[in-house]
C-alpha cells in the first residue's frame, strides 16, 4: 500500500500532479503535447475585441459598448435593454500557461497568458462534453494547455474564450510560486529566471524590451550604412580597454589565451583593411567586481567610422539612443526611478575641465591646487601622475553630479592612449563620455591612427596605475596594422545593458541579464 503524504509534505503537490499525469494518458492525451497549429497569439487575439457583437432577434448586429470607458458598464443589463438576442464573436484557437483557476461547480474559469498577454478562459461540462470536462479536471497551475472557441464576453464584461475543444501541452509538475509573495528573493529570481519571467510581474516585457533595443541599435547602423562583424572573443593580447581579463588556456597550442575585455583593436584592423563603417555587438568579460552597474559578462556596442571623428559619434549617440525609445514605443521623457530622464535631443556637452571646476572651485591646471584637494579626499598623490590623480577626483566628485544625458568631452591625454589629441591642444584628448544620473553609458573617441605615437603610448605606464587600470599592453600587430594606414576615425563604445536599464527604469543591471553570474547553488 502506498505511503499517503501530508499536504503540507515536500512531495505532496508533485505526487498530485503525477496523479494527474497518468489521467490525462488515461483519456488518450500526450501529458507532453505535440504540434498545435493555426494557434493565435492572446496579443492578437484581444485586439479583435471589436468583433465581438450582439444580433438581436431581427438579425441585427450591434456593437457593444465600451468596456475601457471610465464609466463601469452593467453589460447585463445592457443586454436586456436591448431586449432578446445573442452574442456572436470570432472563432479563435489559442495556448498560455494556466495562472489562475477558479472552479464553481460546473464551470471553471481559468486565466491563461502567452509571451503578448493573458486572456479568460470559460469551460462549461455543458458546452466542452465529458470527455473534454474529464481533461479539465487534470489541469493544474503553471500547466501548459490550449483551447478551441468563441471570443466574446462574460456578463461582467470581461474578455473570455468560451472553449469549446480542449488540448493539453505540458504539465508543470512543480506548483508555481505563491501568487501573493511572488518571488520575492531577488538572488531566487535571477537564479530560476525562467520563474521570474513566468509569474513576476513586468519582467518578461521588459526583456522583450531589451531584444526591441538591441534590434533598434542594428537597425540604426545598418540604415547608415555600417556593417556588422563579429570578432574573436579568444584573444592573444587583452587590449582596447583597461580592465583584468579572464585567462583561458588552449590546450592543443599550449597557449594562454585572454577572454576579450573589449572589442576594439580587431574592428580597427578592419579600417584598415579598408571596411569603413563597421561594429560589434557581443560578450566582452571582464574579471572585476560586481554590482548594480557592474557583470562580469556584458553586452558592447563597438562602432568605428572612418573620416569621422567623436563629434560624429555624438551624432551617431543621440541617434541610436532616441530610435530605441521610439523602438520600445517611449517618449522622450522616461522614468527613472522617482525622477526623469529627458532624452530630447540634442544632448548638452560640456568640457572636462569645465566640469571640474564647476564642481570642485578648483583649475584643473593648477598642480598645486590639485593636489591639496585630493590629499583633502585622502586620495593618494604620492608618485601617482596628475592626470591620473585628477581622474580619481572627478569620478568621486563630478560624475555623480551629472544629470544628463550630457556629453563630457575633452578629457586629458594621458588617460587616452587610444585618442587624437585636440588640434594645438596636445594635452587634451577628443574624447567623450555620455553620462545619465552619475552613470557612464557611452564612451567614444576621434581614435589615434599615428603608429609611433601609438607605439610610444603601448609602452608608456603612466605613474599610479596599476596594471589593469592601464592600456599600456603593447599589441605588435595592431601597430603594424596602423603602419599600413588607417583612415582618421570616429570610434564609440555603448554599454547596452546600462542602456536597458535606463530605458527600462531598472536599477540594477542584473535585472536586464537574463542569466548573471551568480555563485553556484550550495
Amino acid at each position: 500500500m502506498s505511503e499517503t503524504l501530508a499536504e503540507d509534505s515536500p512531495g505532496f503537490h508533485e505526487a498530485a500532479r503525477r496523479n494527474n499525469i497518468d489521467k490525462i494518458v488515461a483519456l488518450g492525451h500526450d501529458p507532453w503535447g505535440s504540434r498545435f497549429d493555426d494557434r493565435l497569439l492572446i496579443g492578437d487575439v484581444r485586439a479583435r475585441s471589436a468583433e465581438v457583437q450582439f444580433q438581436v432577434e431581427n438579425g441585427e448586429l450591434l456593437p457593444l459598448p465600451d468596456f475601457e470607458a471610465e464609466e463601469p458598464v452593467e453589460y447585463r443589463q445592457w443586454k436586456s435593454d436591448h431586449g432578446p438576442g445573442s452574442e456572436i464573436g470570432p472563432k479563435v484557437r489559442i495556448a498560455g500557461r494556466i495562472m489562475l483557476k477558479r472552479p464553481t461547480g460546473k464551470l471553471i474559469f481559468l486565466n491563461i497568458e502567452d509571451w503578448t498577454g493573458g486572456i479568460q478562459i470559460f469551460i462549461g461540462k455543458k458546452q466542452v462534453g465529458e470527455a473534454n470536462w474529464e481533461l479539465a479536471q487534470c489541469f493544474d497551475l503553471g500547466d501548459l494547455v490550449g483551447f478551441d472557441g468563441r471570443l466574446g464576453r462574460t456578463n461582467t464584461g470581461e474578455l473570455t474564450v468560451f472553449a469549446e475543444g480542449l488540448h493539453f501541452h505540458s504539465k508543470s509538475l512543480e506548483p508555481p510560486p505563491d501568487k501573493h509573495a511572488g518571488l520575492v528573493d531577488v538572488e531566487l529570481r535571477q537564479r530560476r529566471r525562467y520563474l521570474d519571467l513566468c509569474y513576476t510581474e513586468g519582467v518578461r516585457e521588459r526583456f522583450l524590451k531589451r531584444t526591441k533595443i538591441v534590434a533598434s541599435v542594428r537597425n540604426t547602423l545598418n540604415a547608415q550604412g555600417f556593417c556588422e562583424i563579429e570578432g574573436p572573443t579568444l584573444h592573444a593580447i587583452a587590449g582596447g580597454a583597461a580592465a583584468r581579463p579572464f585567462v583561458t588556456h588552449h590546450n592543443t597550442l599550449d597557449l594562454e589565451l585572454h577572454m576579450r575585455i573589449a572589442l576594439e583593436l580587431h574592428l580597427k584592423r578592419l579600417l584598415v583593411g579598408g571596411m569603413e563603417r563597421v561594429y560589434e555587438l557581443g560578450r566582452v568579460y571582464r574579471n572585476e567586481g560586481i554590482s548594480p552597474k557592474h557583470n562580469p559578462e556584458f553586452t558592447m556596442l563597438e562602432v568605428y567610422q572612418a573620416y569621422g571623428d567623436y563629434r560624429s559619434m555624438m551624432d551617431l549617440t543621440e541617434a541610436i539612443i532616441v530610435n530605441a525609445i521610439q523602438a520600445i514605443g517611449g517618449e522622450s521623457k522616461l522614468p527613472w526611478g522617482d525622477l526623469e530622464i529627458d532624452f530630447t535631443a540634442p544632448f548638452e556637452r560640456r568640457t572636462y575641465s569645465e566640469l571640474f571646476t564647476e564642481q570642485t572651485g578648483v583649475d584643473p591646471e593648477d598642480e598645486s591646487a590639485v593636489i591639496e584637494l585630493a590629499k583633502s579626499l585622502q586620495i593618494d598623490v604620492e608618485g601617482r601622475h596628475l592626470d591620473v590623480v585628477k581622474n580619481e577626483i572627478f569620478e568621486e566628485k563630478v560624475e555623480d553630479s551629472l544629470v544628463g544625458p550630457i556629453f563630457v568631452i575633452d578629457y586629458p591625454a594621458s588617460i587616452c592612449p587610444l585618442t587624437k589629441r585636440k588640434a594645438g591642444v596636445p594635452h587634451i584628448a577628443e574624447r567623450f563620455e555620455l553620462f545619465v544620473h552619475g552613470m557612464e553609458i557611452a564612451n567614444a573617441y576621434t581614435e589615434l591612427n599615428d603608429p609611433d605615437l601609438q607605439e610610444k603610448l603601448f609602452k608608456t605606464q603612466l605613474a599610479g596605475l596599476s596594471d589593469e587600470d592601464s592600456m599600456a599592453k603593447m599589441d605588435h600587430d595592431f601597430v603594424r596594422a596602423l603602419r599600413n594606414g588607417m583612415p582618421p576615425t570616429g570610434g564609440l563604445g555603448v554599454g547596452i545593458d546600462r542602456l536597458v536599464m535606463l530605458l527600462t527604469n531598472s536599477t540594477s543591471i542584473r535585472d536586464v541579464i537574463l542569466f548573471p553570474l551568480l555563485r553556484p547553488e550550495a
